[in-house]
């Protein structure tokens, strides 16, 4: 099965030491293109985490697959991406300079009202 579309945000990238071993983890969520656009949130495992294609803007396809697991009476599921297909975008360009700060009128200079 196969999803696409923007990469709008990117998770922090959990690891940990199991059984068999060290793992990392990198969750990141993508929106779909259409007249209802979704957002799907996927998971991506150990060495086929690709940092370079995983940043917000990215434009992709992942093939995927889902899996539910039911604990304790609740039912959970899991998008895993196993592929990831798409072209990096290049970075934003620098945001124009923004206009000077407002000065503060001398009455008001080293005046705290806040509690802390």
């Amino acid at each position: 099965m196969e999803i696409s579309g923007n990469i709008v945000q990117v998770l922090p990238l959990q690891s940990g030491e199991g059984k068999n071993g060290p793992w990392k983890k990198q969750d990141f969520v993508i929106e779909t293109e259409g007249t209802y656009p979704k957002k799907v949130c996927l998971s991506m495992w150990g060495d086929k985490i690709n940092e370079n294609l995983i940043t917000v803007g990215t434009t992709l396809t992942a093939s995927i697959e889902i899996e539910s697991r039911e604990y304790n009476g609740r039912w959970y599921t899991d998008v895993k991406a196993w592929k990831l297909e798409g072209q990096a975008t290049s970075a934003p360009s620098a945001a124009p300079a923004s206009a000077p700060a407002a000065e503060i009128p001398a009455a008001l200079e080293g005046e705290d009202d806040l509690p802390f």
